[in-house]
């Protein structure tokens, strides 16, 4: 057979999509990955859960409340950012299958419409109802929803690490910016301070190899010393104007004003604050020891989550640092709720096999993988091997599922700025990968009924 360059045939081919090839086109679509879950997704449900409203005055939307929910899900598809899922949104046809949505030549200029989206959809969002929506269709692809799998992991945020240093150096070069704003806006004369000399030396600290205690100390004080007189200035500056600042701006202030407070307490006693804030625009974060090798701290948000038959839940998310251990009798009642069955097994790690949790989960029946204390009673050997199979469950299938959202669902660093918009970013990529699953599991059963 002879081989034929691209070029030789492509002018045969012809593409007339709106005529003749859309009932092709889409029915290769829901048979892609894409459109099991596109199949999987409760879509007028859950555009009433998140309260997705349609406003009748003003330009119309490019994307329908349905297609609000698509984007967001088909970002941790992609895995993709912001500009790249647009661009590759203007050429798919597939994409804007998903999106509820066909541009024919027209293209969306506007990438920042993607993060426009995820704050409209997180200013009323509940994960809770929500959840219970995508349960209750996915109810009859879930088997025994009576056993269940705790346990919790961090998504990290998009963040540098932190240190003292840094820390404050942000804090003086933030403030120091909008004071020069200011004085400019107000035509008055910029006052006096040694930014620039502290400038230079933080420059040249930072490109130390080896930053040494006696190198920290003298510019840790020089900074604590130069933001103090910052934030005096700012304060008389502000006092003396009838300018009204917009709330970012104060926001802003009050946290730089905790940073100086935390870091003089922390530098004339050694003893580390409480809620430390380890970053000037995400002041929300926390440091979560997790003990890990690698990783002994991680920054971002911490999640308690439940799977039922490999399908992943959020029980509790927060960003303080919290021993999941506490969690395991409203995990139990989570599922409950959510079920609308008794829970009978549990598999569990072993931080969350307490004294307290063992006596909650004896008197409700619940069997689990903890491992006994004192003398073995009857049929010892059955229960060391269903709790061999349950722990095997536990450390193959859940947090596997840890790993994967993380690798390929957008989930190894979140890149949102604000809270609610980090939280609305973990929830999305924990269930595109639910929603991917339970469509296989749709394709699967249309197959043994034909």
């Amino acid at each position: 057979m002879k081989i034929q360059k691209i070029s030789q045939y492509q002018y045969h081919l012809q593409f007339n999509f709106l005529e003749n090839d859309f009932d092709t086109f889409y029915a290769r679509f829901l048979k892609s990955d894409l459109g099991k879950i596109y199949q999987s997704i409760p879509w007028e449900e859950m555009i009433k859960a998140m309260k997705i409203k349609t406003y009748r005055k003003g330009p119309k939307s490019i994307f329908s409340p349905k297609g609000k929910i698509a984007l967001m899900i088909l970002k941790h598809y992609t895995g993709v950012s912001d500009r790249k899922l647009i661009e590759q949104l203007n050429g798919n046809i597939e994409y804007q299958f998903f999106c509820d949505i066909y541009l024919g030549h027209q293209r969306i200029e506007n990438y920042k419409i993607v993060s426009q989206i995820r704050t409209e959809l997180s200013s009323n969002f509940s994960i809770d109802k929500v959840q219970q929506v995508l349960y209750n269709h996915w109810a009859s692809y879930i088997d025994n929803p009576s056993h269940i799998l705790m346990d919790a992991t961090c998504y990290e945020s998009e963040l540098r690490y932190p240190t003292n240093q840094k820390l404050l150096w942000e804090s003086v070069n933030w403030s120091y910016g909008q004071m020069k704003i200011l004085c400019k806006h107000l035509k008055i004369k910029l006052p006096r301070t040694k930014y620039n000399k502290w400038k230079s030396r933080y420059i040249s600290y930072s490109k130390m190899r080896r930053k040494t205690n006696k190198k920290k100390k003298p510019l840790t004080r020089g900074l604590l010393h130069l933001l103090n007189k910052l934030n005096g200035l700012l304060d008389e500056i502000e006092n003396h104007t009838t300018i009204e600042m917009p709330k970012r701006y104060h926001n802003r202030r009050d946290t730089i004003k905790q940073i100086y407070i935390q870091q003089k307490q922390l530098f004339d006693t050694g003893i580390l604050p409480k809620n430390r804030i380890v970053s000037i625009h995400k002041s929300y974060l926390r440091p979560i020891v997790r003990g890990k090798e690698k990783k002994p701290v991680e920054f971002g948000a911490k999640v308690n989550k439940i799977q039922i038959d490999g399908i992943n839940f959020i029980e509790h998310i927060n960003f303080n640092a919290f021993n999941e251990g506490t969690r395991f009798m409203q995990s139990v009642y989570f599922a409950q709720s959510l079920t609308h069955t008794k829970t009978k097994l549990t598999g569990a790690d072993a931080i969350y096999a307490t004294n307290k949790n063992r006596v909650f989960a004896t008197s409700n029946n619940i069997q689990t993988d903890f491992k006994p204390k004192g003398k073995q009673g009857k049929y010892h050997q059955e229960k060391k091997l269903l709790r061999k199979i349950i722990s095997k469950e536990r450390s193959t299938r859940l947090e596997g599922s840890f790993g994967r959202e993380k690798e390929h669902y957008h989930l190894k660093k979140v890149k949102a700025r604000t809270k609610k918009n980090e939280i609305l970013w973990i929830f999305f990529g924990i269930h595109t990968a639910n929603a991917l699953e339970i469509g296989r599991r749709i394709e699967r059963t249309k197959q043994e009924v034909a």
